[in-house]
């Protein structure tokens, strides 16, 4: 029951030079040529640094995630009519986007049954297609001025809204 194997244990790799041959072709030629895939694929349509303003470029890799807009809080308050045709105007006058027309009294009927509340509320934050008008360039009061002279020439008895106390 014992038989003996003469026979030597063989394989493709007989030395050690194909051994190291083999781990050559079989690993790390395959990465490189990866590599040097991956660095043909990318190196096209790159921009050459400083091929245009150098500090425009750095400025708009290091741009503020956020912006703080300092204002004047002494300066005197816009009519309402100087928002509508600053701010509002753009919709309201054409009625774009389904915007009540400015002075349309059974467009705005509707709304004003809200109450100025919902309308300035409205203003502020966006309705429909309008976006919210709060934070922007006017203070919440100088949109509430032009919530209240665009209601009011629709037919609104509503009063210009005061200031808040500082």
């Amino acid at each position: 029951m014992s038989e003996q194997h003469d026979e030597a244990h063989t394989g493709p790799i007989k030395t050690p030079r194909q051994f190291l041959l083999m781990v050559v072709f079989s690993f790390i030629l395959p990465v490189f040529i990866i590599i040097g895939l991956v660095y043909y694929v990318t190196s096209h349509h790159k921009p050459a640094m400083g091929a245009s303003n150098a500090e425009e470029a750095t400025a708009a890799r290091i741009q503020k995630v956020g912006v703080i807009q300092v204002k004047d809080a002494n300066r005197p308050l816009k009519s309402g009519e100087d928002v509508f045709k600053g701010q509002c105007a753009a919709c309201h006058a054409s009625g774009a986007a389904g915007a009540p027309k400015f002075g349309d009294s059974a467009a705005w009927g509707p709304r004003i049954k809200t109450g100025y509340p919902a309308l300035l509320n409205s203003a502020l934050k966006g309705k429909n297609a309008m976006a919210a008008q709060g934070g922007g360039e006017h203070d919440d009061v100088e949109i509430g001025r032009a919530v209240v002279y665009m209601a009011n020439a629709a037919g609104a008895k509503f009063a210009d809204p005061a200031p808040a106390a500082k």
